[in-house]
């Protein structure tokens, strides 16, 4: 059943038991007005057959795509109040009355809407209000009278139709060059935009060469990300690099691995849920962020970052409702991966209120709820460097599937680590990679020299050798590499008790995302000394 069948079903038990008054968030206002539509010529669904009239600021009290006079909303009210045959009133903005624009809520309107509700349930005409809003907080009087409905973002089956609605009128002016895993790529690809949207994005893809091909998936993305960067929540990030750039952390790569295509309707045959999510956790700077980044890549699926600050906002209410937009967002785009950098700063007084009234422990609580019960395959990945700051409801198991500690790189995992970024600052064939050889060799004597360095140190020193190159007109030399490492001092240094307590904290509740088999010979047993940081891998050992 898909998205616009289940609204019409909803609207249905609704109007049938009397509802007087039904909220519907969504910016596809032809899309609820066709729905509507739809149901009341449906004499045999609704028992009896019901008018539809629609308003807006500028048309009135109007028929579907006609055409009437301006009034103000509390008097177009009135006039719905009056009706005398079974009606369903569609009202456009009418949230401007109602709270969301900028002279706040006019009690007038209000109080229109109360005398409609009332009459509508108990008056001897059985008729329906039914507002459209992209937004709305309802104000404290409304909260018992209107009832919320929901109307999803159009599913596969939907967007299926919208493609074949350009490609009918269309097909003799056009070459179509999909194959069949092409096409259900690009419907997928829109899915997370509405149907206008949708629309927009197909007949760019056409007009661009008069082609629909499988280069039209790109353009469909495009769309998508100009959609979630207006939404202002969720940034679409671009698929960056493969897991092979992690220079280590086998053992998690091994668990993505083993859940790759899992989203995919043959897994079903081993009867296996789509995985929740993943929290990471560790020493900053030693690929958390970059394992998310490149674990899209791997999986083909977009990746969507949540920003918790972009949550909270001024409003009363608003938080709560940017979380569900927010989530809702990534349900519609799935399968996807919602990645949250850095949580604990954006939860860390969740559990807690944090003196905002409650606003953070709801908003808590809207995502714990939501990732405990989410039925769509969003895959959440999020990271944490203080991950005791965490409230403990958010650890437990059935919110993520594991929680994986990332500790210093190993002499094995800077090995590939050295190798990544000198390939990418020193190109082949440039004067800067003249003098240095990338070999064997010279990687092992720089990941012994770099011991206690993190990924991102490692990068830093390769990077600060490449200026002292650059000042000297000259090409880039061990000696470089070398004097960078002995003038860093690394967090292993600097942080070395947060470090420790970090590996505390991890040994008996994580799982070592590089696990034994993995490690080298120049790593040591855990050390008595919790200050001596460089090297030992903390968190418990599981093989995947």
């Amino acid at each position: 059943m898909d998205s616009t069948t289940g609204f019409r079903a909803v609207l249905t038990q609704l109007i049938r038991a009397r509802n007087p008054v039904l909220l519907v968030e969504t910016h596809e206002e032809e899309r609820v007005i066709h729905a509507v539509q739809a149901l009341a010529a449906d004499s045999a669904v609704l028992r009896r057959a019901r008018k539809v009239v629609v308003y807006s600021l500028t048309k009135g009290l109007h028929e579907p795509h006609g055409t009437g006079t301006p009034v103000a909303p509390d008097k177009a009210l009135s006039q719905a109040a009056k009706v005398t045959e079974p009606t369903i009133f569609v009202f456009f903005d009418l949230h401007y009355s109602l709270g969301a624009g900028p002279r706040g809520a006019e009690p007038g309107t209000i109080r229109a809407v109360r005398d409609v509700a009332e009459h509508f349930k108990n008056g001897p005409v059985p008729s329906t209000l039914i507002i459209v809003a992209p937004s709305l907080t309802l104000p404290i009087d409304l909260e018992k009278a209107v009832t919320v409905v929901d109307l999803p973002l159009p599913g596969m089956d939907e967007i299926e139709q919208v493609l074949e609605e350009i490609i009918v009128p269309n097909r003799s002016s056009i070459t179509i060059n999909l194959k069949a895993g092409e096409r259900h790529r690009l419907v997928q690809a829109a899915l997370g935009l509405t149907r206008s949207e949708a629309e927009n994005a197909f007949a760019r893809a056409i007009v661009s060469d008069g082609v629909l091909d499988a280069a039209a998936i790109e353009l469909v993305l495009d769309e998508k990300r100009q959609t979630i960067r207006k939404s202002g929540l969720l940034e679409f990030i671009p698929p960056e690099g493969s897991l092979d750039d992690v220079g280590g952390l086998e053992n998690l790569k091994r668990w993505l691995g083993k859940r790759n295509s899992s989203w995919l309707g043959e897994a079903s045959q081993w009867s296996i849920p789509f995985p929740k999510g993943i929290l990471i956790t560790g020493v900053p700077g030693c690929g958390k962020s970059l394992t998310a980044k490149c674990t899209s890549s791997f999986w083909s699926m977009p990746l969507l970052r949540l920003d918790i600050g972009r949550v909270f906002s001024g409003l009363v209410g608003s938080s709560e409702q940017n979380m569900r937009g927010a989530l809702k967002l990534a349900e519609a785009t799935s399968p996807s991966i919602l990645w949250i950098d850095e949580i604990e700063k954006g939860f860390s007084s969740g559990s807690g209120g944090g003196g905002d009234s409650g606003t953070s422990q709801r908003v808590f609580g809207t995502f714990l709820t939501w990732m405990q019960e989410k039925k769509h395959p969003v895959f959440v990945i999020a990271t944490a460097n203080s991950i005791d700051r965490l409230p403990p409801e958010f650890l437990r198991k059935g919110r993520f599937d594991e929680i994986f500690f990332v500790d210093l790189p190993t002499h094995a995992e800077r090995i590939p680590i050295w190798r990544v970024h000198l390939r990418r600052r020193l190109v082949p064939g440039t004067a800067v990679a003249a003098a240095l050889g990338i070999e064997r060799d010279l990687l092992d004597r720089l990941a012994a020299a770099s011991e206690g360095f993190s990924g991102a140190e490692i990068e830093q020193a390769v990077v600060s050798a490449c200026f002292d190159a650059f000042a000297d007109r000259r090409p880039a030399t061990e000696d470089d590499l070398r004097r960078s490492i002995a003038n860093m001092v690394p967090l292993s240094v600097t942080q070395a008790e947060q470090i420790a307590a970090t590996r505390a904290w991890a040994t008996d509740r994580a799982v070592a995302a590089t696990a034994a088999q993995d490690r080298d010979q120049y790593d040591h047993a855990p050390p008595t000394d919790p200050t001596d940081v460089a090297g030992w891998r903390g968190g418990r050992t599981i093989e995947f």
